[in-house]
């Protein structure tokens, strides 16, 4: 009777674990495509531009409309998700960015194309906003937290030199139209599989009333803050215009947090703040994010502007990154994680990713790949191979279930705040040092070169900051094999957000 039962049990928790893995897979799809629409855009605009008739100045709002709206939901997003249910945020979210994708594939028209594309960014938030709070619910226990972290991490990091690829492909075989196109597919295939696989967890429950006003406060200053940092590269970082909407944002979340600490039921409970490694941890990825930026974008415009290369050739050139973020996050970094800790693995990715941004600021203007960029590409993949999965299971760490939904929407509000503030600090001021060239008679791809090299040492700047906050912020902390027994002895707490088993039963 025993061994039956001991056979039972097996095959019961067999099941419930490729479910798991099955609902992981379904996860990190939904978040492949948002991460593919948001780099495979890029390569199209030249096209789009000449379609639809846009001005220089326009084009820039097909980006930026998606920007706004993505960047200033996450939060919310991720909150409504522990309110009312995450598999409910993130199916809404999957209807709403696929049916957007159909708008923007249709579009026939400049303004029908911006508002699709800001329609699209909402829906890209309350999708992502979630992922990560229903995968630590998922996998509570930290080995196996660890390795799902890591899978996701690679997602999230190797979809965006994917989406230069597919990006080149598809608008060189067949039209721009179908790098919007491609997300029905993935979109309808993913919701047909999360709707059967993902358990309808019901949230913590809105009986006590939402805070709008808080959620007016938080979504207007996110919105304004991002409009504001994209459109800085435009405007000028000193125009009255950027000053004027920055002041405004700054109030605007003053605001918010005053209304949070002050009313009883708040939309976001500001004692996630008090977690001194949660807080760190969001601060170093932002930092981390901006100098990242500081590779991608002036990178990819030095490949193109200086070296020559085609949108094609660009995506193959930064393939080296995705293939070792993917090598190491996958498990490397798992095991290292678990074996060593988040703190002590994200030191020295942090500390190559610096090596690699510095590396690219002696490339010259005939650099070849193999000897002038591929060493660097190299450094950049294993450094954020290391630090992706690290810093976002610190800041993943110690988040009651109730508020996983708002910490997986932090994470990924840091990371677009961050990217986006680098990204508006190296562009003004690389170009600026590259106008100064021009001025002082160099030529044109030197002048472009020396801009160049300032943006990739920003970025350096701004990731050796994140260095000395992990060093010093983040404290110390044992490995995570020695925590696994107490981690494991309270998962019963934990209900996974998967289904395929009774809840009774699935604490395997």
């Amino acid at each position: 009777m025993t061994d039956t039962t001991g056979l039972v049990t097996e095959a019961r928790d067999g099941k419930i674990d490729r479910s798991r893995r099955i609902a992981l897979v379904v996860l990190c799809s939904g978040m492949l495509m948002i991460i593919l629409d948001a780099t495979i855009t890029n390569v199209a605009l030249p096209s789009i531009q000449s379609d639809l008739h846009f001005s220089q100045s326009s084009l820039a709002w097909v980006v930026n409309a998606y920007l706004i709206a993505f960047g200033g939901l996450l939060l919310l997003a991720g909150r409504l998700g522990d309110l009312i249910g995450r598999k409910r945020i993130f199916m809404i979210g999957l209807g709403v960015f696929t049916s957007a994708s159909l708008l923007c594939g249709l579009a026939q028209s400049q303004s029908m194309l911006i508002v699709a594309r800001f329609v699209q960014g909402a829906g890209g938030a309350m999708t992502s906003a979630v992922i990560l709070g229903m995968i630590v619910t998922m996998f509570p226990r930290p080995r196996e937290q660890a390795k799902a972290i890591g899978v996701f991490g690679f997602v999230a990091s190797a979809g965006g030199s994917i989406g230069l690829l597919a990006g080149g492909a598809l608008t060189q075989a067949i039209n721009w139209h179908w790098i919007f196109f491609v997300n029905l597919p993935i979109g309808i295939a993913t919701a047909l599989v999360a709707a059967r696989l993902l358990d309808r967890d019901e949230g913590i429950g809105l009986e006590r009333g939402v805070d709008w006003l808080g959620a007016i406060l938080i979504v207007s200053a996110l919105m304004l803050g991002v409009f504001t940092i994209v459109g800085a590269g435009t405007q000028g970082r000193g125009a009255g215009q950027t000053l004027g909407l920055g002041v405004v944002a700054i109030a605007l979340l003053i605001a918010f947090v005053v209304r949070q600490a002050r009313t009883p039921h708040p939309l976001v409970p500001l004692r996630i703040f008090r977690s001194r490694v949660v807080s760190s941890a969001n601060l170093v990825q932002a930092l981390m994010f901006a100098g990242m930026f500081g590779m991608f974008f002036p990178g990819a415009l030095y490949l193109q502007r200086v070296l020559g290369y085609d949108a094609l050739q660009v995506g193959l050139a930064f393939l080296p990154v995705a293939v070792a973020i993917g090598a190491l996050s996958v498990g490397f970094s798992a095991r290292l994680v678990i074996r060593f800790g988040a703190r002590e693995t994200l030191l020295p990715g942090l500390a190559l990713i610096v090596l690699g941004l510095l590396f690219f600021t002696r490339v010259s203007v005939d650099a070849d790949y193999v000897n002038g960029i591929l060493p660097g590409m190299l450094l950049l993949g294993v450094g954020a191979g290391l630090s992706i999965p690290s810093v976002m299971t610190l800041a993943m760490s110690g988040v009651a279930r109730g508020d996983s939904g708002l910490a997986s929407g932090l994470v990924q509000t840091t990371q677009q705040v961050g990217g986006a503030l680098g990204l508006a600090v190296i562009a003004t001021l690389s170009t600026t040092r590259t106008a100064g060239l021009l001025a002082g008679g160099a030529s044109t791809a030197s002048s472009l070169t020396g801009g160049y090299h300032l943006g990739f040492g920003i970025g350096a700047g701004f990731v050796a900051i994140a260095v000395v906050a992990a060093a010093t912020l983040l404290r110390p902390e044992g490995s995570l094999p020695a925590e696994e027994g107490r981690a494991e002895a309270g998962s019963a707490d934990h209900k996974p957000a998967y289904s395929g088993e009774p809840s009774g039963s699935s604490n395997a």
